[in-house]
C-alpha cells in the first residue's frame, strides 16, 4: 500500500510523544539548574539542547547512510500512524515486496527514532525561547537568539517534510544537512551569549589574534565544503573515485561538471530526465576533494594566527581546530581507501559539525572581544592568566 506523502492524523500523537520525550532532558536539567540563577540555567538548557543536536546531526547522517531516509514513505508518522509498531502490516508488507527497501522494519526505525530526536529537541528549544523571553528584562542578553532558533527549527522541520515527500531530492537534502549546520551554529550563539566566559585574552605582544571577519570567512568557507559533500553524500558519489591521491587512477578524469551540478534534478536523473551520467558523479566528488585543500588551507591559517598571536583561549581553539582538521582528513580519506565504511562516514559527518560549532564559538568569541574597551579585554586577560596558574 503506497500511502499519502503528507497524513496528519498521527500529528497530536507524535506531538504528546516529542514531550514525554522531551520531559526526561527538561527534568535532568531543572533537577541540575534549581538553584542557579536564569542566566546560569539557560546556559545549561541551551548546552543541553546543543548536545542532543550534535547527536541528531550524526543520526541524521547514520539514517542518510543507511537509506533509511524512506523508511517511512509518509510525514509526519509512518503509514499514518506514529509509530512503527501500530504500522507493522503496511511495513511488512512493503518489505516482502521488496526485501531490501527502501521501506523494511529496521529503516522504518531508524527514520522514525531520526524523527522523535529531532522532535525532542524541537520542544528543548521552545522551552528554552519560552524562558528567555520571559526573562528578557533581567538578563543582558538578546531574547532574539532563542527567537530565531526557534523559527530555524521550524524550517528544519519543513525541509524533513520535503525530504520524504519529494522523494529524497538531492537538493533538499543538502539543504536539510545545511539547515541543520545553521541550527548548529544558532544553539552556539545562544549559548555563548548566556556564558558567563571572560573575553578573549591578547598574547604578550598585545596582539588580539584573528579578527571577525578572518574567522567568518573561514566559517564561511567550511559550510561551502560541508555543502559540498552534502552533495555528495546525497548524489552517493563517494565511490565515484578510487584511489588517493589519483581518482580511478588519474590526476583528472572526464568529469561531466553540467550534469554534476544541476541542482534541480530528482535523484540519479539528469536534469532532462535521463539517468546521471557516471562522469557526473566524478565531477562531484573530485570538487568536494579539490575544496578540501582550500577548507585545510584556511583552517590551518587560522590555527596558526590563533597560535601564534593569541592568548591562552586561543591557543586551546588552535589545537581544536587542528585536531579537528586531522580527523577531518583522516576519516575523509577512510571513506575512499576503504570503501565508504558507515563509522568513517558518521566521523566525517561529525567532524564538520564539530568544526562549524568551534568555528562558530570563535566568532562569537572574537567578536565580543572586539566590541569590548581595551580595559575589559586586559581586565579579561589577567583574569584568565590567573585562572590558568
Amino acid at each position: 500500500m503506497t500511502p499519502s506523502a503528507v497524513d496528519l492524523s498521527p500529528l497530536l500523537r507524535l506531538a504528546l510523544m516529542a514531550g514525554v520525550g522531551a520531559l526526561l532532558p527538561l527534568a535532568w536539567w531543572w533537577l541540575r539548574q534549581r538553584g542557579a540563577d536564569t542566566r546560569t540555567r539557560l546556559a545549561a538548557l541551551t548546552a543541553l539542547t546543543l548536545f542532543l543536536t550534535f547527536d541528531l546531526i550524526v543520526f541524521g547522517a547514520f539514517t542518510r547512510l543507511t537509506d533509511s531516509g524512506l523508511g517511512c514513505p509518509d510525514w509526519p508518522g509512518c503509514y499514518g500512524e506514529a509509530h512503527p509498531l501500530a504500522a507493522h502490516e503496511e511495513i511488512l508488507a512493503a518489505q516482502t515486496a521488496m526485501p531490501t527497501g527502501p521501506v523494511t522494519v529496521a529503516k522504518a526505525w531508524i527514520e522514525m527514532i531520526h524523527r522523535y530526536l529531532a522532535m525532542v529537541v524541537g520542544v528543548l528549544i521552545l522551552v528554552a525561547a519560552a524562558v528567555s523571553w520571559r526573562a528578557r528584562r533581567a538578563l543582558p542578553h538578546s531574547p532574539w537568539w532563542p527567537v530565531a532558533t526557534l523559527v530555524w527549527v521550524i524550517v528544519q522541520g519543513l525541509f524533513g517534510k520535503y525530504t520524504v515527500t519529494l522523494k529524497l531530492y538531492p537538493a533538499i537534502v543538502t539543504l536539510h544537512l545545511l539547515g541543520a549546520m545553521v541550527l548548529l551554529a544558532l544553539l552556539v550563539q545562544q549559548h555563548e551569549s548566556f556564558r558567563d566566559r571572560p573575553l578573549l585574552a591578547a598574547s604578550a605582544t598585545g596582539r588580539r589574534g584573528p579578527s571577525p571577519w578572518f574567522a567568518g570567512a573561514v566559517l564561511a568557507v567550511v559550510l561551502v565544503q560541508v555543502a559540498l559533500g552534502g552533495w555528495v553524500s546525497t548524489n552517493y558519489a563517494v565511490m565515484a573515485c578510487s584511489g588517493f591521491p589519483t581518482c580511478n587512477g588519474q590526476w583528472w578524469p572526464a568529469a561531466d561538471m553540467a550534469h554534476g551540478f544541476t541542482l534541480l534534478r530528482e535523484l540519479g536523473r539528469a536534469g532532462h530526465g535521463g539517468f546521471l551520467p557516471f562522469e557526473a558523479l566524478v565531477a562531484i566528488h573530485l570538487v568536494h576533494r579539490a575544496f578540501a585543500l582550500v577548507a585545510f588551507a584556511a583552517l590551518l591559517a587560522l590555527a596558526w594566527v590563533l597560535h601564534r598571536h593569541g592568548g591562552v583561549a586561543q591557543r586551546r581553539y588552535a589545537l581544536a581546530l587542528l585536531a579537528l582538521v586531522l580527523a577531518q582528513a583522516g576519516s575523509g580519506l577512510s571513506n575512499v581507501v576503504l570503501g565508504w565504511p558507515i563509522a568513517g562516514a558518521l566521523a566525517h559527518s561529525g567532524g564538520a559539525a564539530a568544526l562549524v560549532g568551534v568555528l562558530t564559538s570563535l566568532l562569537a568569541r572574537v567578536r565580543a572581544g572586539q566590541a569590548a574597551p581595551a580595559s575589559s579585554l586586559n581586565s579579561a586577560g589577567r583574569t584568565q592568566r590567573l585562572r590558568t596558574v
